[in-house]
């Protein structure tokens, strides 16, 4: 059975900003510790720009991907 995290990233300090900030950082953090990198979801929005995202992390419950 799969476990998941979930990881908050910003991505833009404004209005139609897209750049992410951290992301690359967490995932490579992440997969040394096991997980493995399962995709991501916007989780706040304004105006049509995605302003934050969850990386999503998974890997075998209680142990290595």
């Amino acid at each position: 059975m799969l476990e998941y995290e979930f990881e908050a990233v910003a991505a833009g300090e404004g209005f139609f900003v897209g750049k992410t900030s951290g992301h690359r950082e967490a995932i490579l953090r992440r997969t040394a510790e096991g997980w493995r990198w399962a995709g991501w979801i916007p989780t706040q929005q304004m105006n049509g720009s995605v302003l934050e995202i969850d990386l999503v992390f998974e890997r075998e419950q209680g142990g290595q991907a």
